[in-house]
């Protein structure tokens, strides 16, 4: 069983309405389509309007913004399509390649992946490279789309937003010393967690268990934010160190301080956050008694002073 670490970020809002889901709150407005998305491409995308395309907008500027002027994140802009070397170092294959959208280029049949998170281009930057002791901690960041086929997940999750074949996410990446890694992994859950705290969003932080882990991380931690029209938690975040496995795998390795052998680095990456279950997440958790949507007040200027999403009319 998972082991609960922490509570946090404001309190569960007290209202006299029911919450309802985001979806709802979404098509009622008609700011949410979702049938001109299944008419566009096919069935788990979504088309974005107006004031809820913005408020995906400015919540993934929010966060970025807060990571790189406040956690020391340096900002990366990255492809979206890698090679198969590249999936393989950072452990997307063979394990996972059902889940993966692909493409084949007709001159010299290569096959390039869409990448699931940015996370695979950001960890295998330094592939093959020797990094100096004292330019560790590496910590970066990037906002991309992120392309999952979701396969095996067929009737999960179906409603709304929650689980997409394309989403966007700021992830966080760090590239350390074995001495700093559990340290690092500690720093970047509390990234997550700042990013709640500054939405005012309940949340817990739970440590996962060994068999929950998975079978490259050494410890992890998810981060759930509340869903109060389905009044439970969901997972927002997932934070993971990989120690020596990551940095073996790509082959990133530091050359210790006074000199000797290089050894290999640590990596981690996590969520920071996934920004369409950020945007449920305010959807649900802002809903007002006359029907409006409160916007959360640190998102307000990337929304030019936009207080609120009104009903419609």
């Amino acid at each position: 069983m998972p082991t609960m670490s922490r509570c946090g970020a404001g309190a569960r809002r007290v209202s006299s309405i029911s919450p309802k889901p985001h979806e709802e709150v979404g098509m009622a407005r008609e700011l949410l389509d979702l049938e001109r998305a299944v008419k566009l491409s096919k069935a788990r995308f979504a088309v974005l309007w107006g004031a809820l395309a913005r408020l995906e907008r400015a919540l993934g500027q929010f966060m970025l913004d807060l990571h790189l002027r406040e956690h020391g994140y340096t900002e990366l802009w990255l492809p979206h399509l890698v090679n198969a070397e590249t999936m393989l170092q950072t452990g997307q294959l063979p394990k996972f390649e059902e889940g993966l959208f692909k493409t084949v280029e007709a001159d010299d049949n290569r096959t390039l992946y869409l990448i699931p998170t940015a996370e695979v281009p950001l960890s295998a930057l330094h592939s093959g490279e020797v990094l100096a002791a004292s330019d560790l901690p590496r910590r970066y960041t990037a906002l991309t789309p992120s392309y999952r086929r979701e396969a095996g997940t067929y009737g999960k999750d179906m409603k709304g937003i929650y689980r997409q074949h394309q989403f966007d996410k700021v992830e966080l990446v760090k590239i350390t010393t074995p001495a700093q890694s559990y340290d690092e992994l500690e720093s970047m859950v509390a990234n997550a967690e700042e990013v709640l705290r500054r939405l005012e969003l309940p949340y817990r932080v739970v440590e996962r268990c060994t068999g929950d882990v998975g079978f490259s991380a050494a410890k992890g931690y998810d981060v759930e934010v509340w869903r109060p029209a389905l009044e439970k938690y969901t997972e927002i975040s997932s934070c993971s160190n990989y120690a020596d496995f990551g940095g073996r795998r790509v082959d990133i390795r530091f050359r210790p301080e006074g000199g000797g052998r290089p050894e290999f680095c640590h990596t981690l990456n996590g969520s920071g956050l996934a920004v369409g279950r950020t945007l449920i997440a305010v959807l649900e958790n802002y809903q007002e008694a006359d029907g409006s949507v409160t916007i959360p007040k640190v998102v307000q200027p990337y929304m030019s002073g936009l207080e609120r999403i009104e009903p419609k009319q």
